[in-house]
């Protein structure tokens, strides 16, 4: 019989798993056939890293393969644990008519990451996108702030014996804070797990309606907030802001490897450098490196992802999150345009992700 990947493939459907009695074709433990002169590689994955019959079954892999092709050929067998994802039919009926989730996220705090995902989102509003942001920042949620929206209160309705939430509107945008909820002159004292449960009922509770996007402000850090994420929704992407200073670049790369890593597969968008250089009001053409220069396009490059914008340090960013007036509102200024651009870039990356890689599913973790 010729090698090739099809006759493999016919010689693997005779081995069989000992416990269901599938062959590890049809039953989708075979994974992946990579073919060279004389050499196999084969991926086979598991839904427990702790199966009994991994080795017996990657025994009868070889003798299969050396039987029929000889035992000239080398065989290499990488064995990988499944991600277990929940049944569609469990996510809420909340989000069904929400077309893709994004994850703002930052490695550290202090490099203005709400303040990237309110302007990101007025600058996608007015691009003419349907846009929402919920802030997922239990233990320090800025958005009503930022918003100015601090007195407001969401509705809310019975359907079906159940209650939603029907979060407010401002600038074009719907938004939903713990905020909201909470007298922002009291600490949130919480548990990691009441916190988990806070953000987990503002996603499941909540009728979004139509949107192109639901923008996540996480808190910063890698933590139990970002874990609620992945297990409660399926999440399109995740962006990681930073600036270009050395120490924020070091926890903005942990915050890549947690979203690559293999129990949650969320894709990283790209990145973004925010108080990239400082540019007095007055002479907007200077730019002055203050927190170093180059960081996260370095940063970028290292993690194989993209650099979906650079923001200037400008008083007025400061000044207008402080009164509820996000500065991408004043769309023709030079850091109106920055978060225009920023929203292009973003915009493509989405697309891109979309028509590249298949759905992200909703991630119950591996013990």
């Amino acid at each position: 019989m010729k090698r090739n990947k099809e006759n493999i493939e016919q010689v693997l459907t005779t081995v069989l798993h000992p416990e269901t009695g599938k062959d590890i074709v049809s039953s989708g433990i075979l994974e992946g056939i990579e073919l060279t002169d004389n050499s196999v590689d084969l991926t086979i994955s598991f839904f427990k890293s702790t199966d009994p019959f991994i080795n017996s079954i990657k025994r009868a892999i070889k003798s299969a393969l050396e039987a029929e092709f000889g035992t000239d050929l080398i065989v290499n067998i990488t064995t990988k644990v499944k991600k277990k994802v929940k049944d569609p039919s469990s996510i809420s009926a909340g989000l069904s008519e929400v077309k893709n989730i994004i994850a703002i996220a930052s490695g550290k705090g202090g490099v203005g990451k709400s303040t990237v995902a309110v302007n990101l989102a007025i600058a996608l509003a007015q691009k003419g996108f349907k846009v929402a942001v919920l802030d997922a920042d239990i233990f320090g949620p800025s958005i009503p702030k930022m918003f100015g929206a601090e007195d407001a209160r969401p509705s809310g309705y019975e359907e079906d014996g159940k209650e939603y939430i029907i979060p407010i509107e401002k600038y074009g945008i719907k938004l939903l804070s713990i905020g909201f909820f909470v007298s922002p002159k009291e600490a949130t004292i919480w548990r990691g797990p009441m916190a988990g449960g806070a953000l987990k009922q503002m996603i499941e509770q909540t009728k979004w309606g139509e949107l192109d996007y639901l923008l996540f402000d996480l808190p910063p850090g890698t933590s139990d907030i970002h874990l609620t994420l992945v297990q409660s929704v399926a999440v399109t992407g995740a962006v990681i802001v930073s600036t270009p200073q050395e120490v924020a670049i070091a926890d903005a790369r942990k915050g890549v490897a947690m979203f690559n890593a293999s129990a949650i597969e969320v894709p990283v968008l790209g990145l973004v450098e925010n108080m990239a250089w400082f540019t007095p009001a007055e002479l907007p053409e200077n730019k002055y490196y203050i927190f170093g220069k180059g960081g996260v396009e370095k940063l970028a490059k290292e993690v194989n992802s993209e650099m979906l914008g650079q923001i200037p340090l400008v008083q007025s960013v400061c000044e207008s999150g402080d009164k509820g007036t996000p500065a991408a509102l004043e769309f023709s200024s030079v850091i109106g345009k920055a978060f225009a651009n920023l929203a292009d870039n973003f915009v493509k990356a989405v697309e891109k992700r979309n028509a590249d890689l298949p759905p992200t599913q909703q991630v119950i973790m591996n013990n």
